[in-house]
């Protein structure tokens, strides 16, 4: 051990009476001085979350890509002069100065049409994530704090519903509802949602119903976890209501799995709408989707292959962006990954 001293050295007999040797009173090098520095700033968990994550390039490349269809998809059709159910007389045609994407065969301009459709898929998706979010964690919140037997019926009636097959649900429910929800829009109390139509709506209700189940089990599992915590059970003592606990110490501290557990669910909203449409049980014409889109395009598809390829390759990057960023962040606020 070496050490730095000022003023008078002590004499050799205060030395002995400490057993310290004259070799340990030596000055501290660089390197001992060094050792004993901080390796970095201390930061933040979302701070240190946000830095991992814009490390990993091909994430922030993604996400780039990302705010430019949400850009183009939410601008595009408004500085386009043509709407979406807007005909011209240039039917069919390849792309151009005056239709970037083309025509088709009714003489509507792709562009719009496309950008168009990517905000119904978009739409779709977010609002699919709030639904499954608020019922979600409503859900996996209750039976977390209430444990005991609460906790196992609910959680087996989560088991129960994972077994039935979603897809042919999904399908049924989307027939069944669509008329009664149109003879709901036609009330003058629910004019504000006319204009999304039957179909939409239906789709928004449908994939809430049948996509929380994974969140619930993800806010269940990390509150769990979290309420074994020195400051939940200190809470509980003082006297905190269940509710309070939930609000302000289980969820803050599961925010984390819960952003995870939402990314997930926009991809796979999306396409389960695009399929709807494709086989014609998704929105309701004159508004188009991109599922939609490319059902018209296949009776051309040999002729006209641009009409099918152009919303299928949108499919394809909102999915694949969406996914990519998922991943990026759940290796940034895993704290089991901060070692990698």
């Amino acid at each position: 051990m070496s050490m730095n001293l000022t003023g008078s050295a002590p004499n050799a007999e205060a030395l002995k009476k400490l057993n310290i040797s004259p070799e340990e009173l030596q000055p501290a090098t660089e390197a001992e001085k060094a050792a004993n520095d901080q390796m970095r700033p201390s930061v933040s968990y979302w701070k240190d979350a946000m830095r991992r994550f814009a490390r990993n390039k091909l994430a922030m490349c993604m996400l780039a890509l990302l705010l430019l269809i949400v850009l183009a998809a939410i601008f595009g059709p408004i500085i386009s002069p043509y709407t979406y159910k807007m005909q011209t007389r240039d039917v069919r045609q390849g792309p151009s100065l005056q239709h970037p994407f083309g025509t088709d065969k009714l003489g509507r301009d792709m562009f719009v049409r496309v950008m168009y459709g990517t905000r119904i898929s978009l739409l779709v998706g977010v609002v699919t994530m709030v639904l499954v979010c608020i019922i979600g964690i409503t859900y996996g919140a209750i039976a977390a704090y209430a444990g005991g037997m609460a906790d196992n019926l609910m959680m087996r009636f989560v088991d129960l519903m994972s077994t039935v097959p979603t897809t042919l649900i999904i399908i049924l429910l989307s027939v069944v509802m669509r008329d009664p929800l149109k003879a709901l829009l036609s009330n003058p109390s629910f004019a504000a949602f006319a204009s999304l139509g039957s179909g939409l709506i239906s789709i928004f209700i449908v994939l809430a119903l049948f996509n929380w189940l994974g969140m619930a089990r993800s806010v269940r599992g990390a509150l769990i976890m979290n309420r074994r915590q020195e400051y939940v059970l200190a809470s509980e003592a003082m006297g905190a209501k269940p509710g309070w606990v939930i609000k302000r110490h289980l969820l803050p501290n599961s925010i984390g799995v819960i952003i995870i557990s939402a990314t997930g669910v926009v991809p796979s909203a999306i396409m389960t709408e695009s399929f709807l449409s494709f086989i014609g049980l998704g929105v309701s014409a004159p508004i188009p989707s991109l599922g939609s889109m490319a059902n018209d395009a296949l009776n051309g598809i040999i002729s006209y292959p641009m009409n099918m390829l152009l919303p299928a390759i949108m499919i394809c990057l909102i999915i694949l962006c969406f996914n990519v960023v998922g991943d990026a962040l759940r290796d940034a606020l895993d704290p089991r990954m901060r070692s990698k």
